[in-house]
């Protein structure tokens, strides 16, 4: 997929979002230094366009009771898309699951797993993942320690489209 053209005003909004999704309008046109009419008409083009998919809080789980961190890599007994379906539907059913991937290499899914400790992560890993429709095996790593997970995802690969200066000098109103 080709990146969007998106100009320096488009850049600077997706990038304040990302830090602060919860930037008024107004804190956002101040940031960026465009006027809020077309701050707020660029932002909601950004969503329509789907480079914005949604604003949500990011919670902390160690601190919410979920001290366990695992990733664990799924075979399924078959490589047919029934199976595959089946999987996902299952998948997608279990809060613990927090992300799941279809990946190359020696697993079919990797699944980004949260549990309130050792003992919940074994019943389900066990109980429930085992459990599901197509599972030949899976193999999981625990987190010793997140390092980073910032959620951001990196712009500077975006070159932005040319902006023709305002005349007046002051902040744009385009």
């Amino acid at each position: 997929m080709r990146p969007p053209v998106l100009d320096m005003f488009d850049l600077r909004i997706l990038r304040e979002l990302q830090e602060d999704g919860r930037l008024t309008n107004a804190e956002l046109s101040e940031r960026i230094g465009l006027s809020p009419s077309p701050c707020l008409r660029r932002t909601r083009r950004l969503e329509e366009e789907g480079l914005i998919t949604g604003y949500r809080a990011r919670l902390d789980a160690s601190h919410l009771g979920l001290g366990v961190l695992a990733f664990i890599h799924v075979h399924l007994e078959r490589q047919v898309e029934e199976a595959a379906r089946d999987f996902e539907a299952a998948v997608k059913a279990l809060p613990q699951v927090i992300a799941c991937y279809s990946v190359t290499g020696d697993s079919d899914y990797m699944l980004h797993v949260v549990c309130e400790d050792l003992d919940d992560f074994a019943r389900f890993a066990h109980d429930r993942l085992m459990g599901l429709p197509g599972v030949r095996g899976v193999r999981s790593s625990l987190a010793l320690k997140r390092v980073k997970e910032s959620g951001t995802l990196p712009l500077d690969h975006l070159r932005a489209a040319p902006v023709e200066p305002h005349p007046s000098g002051s902040k744009r109103s385009d």
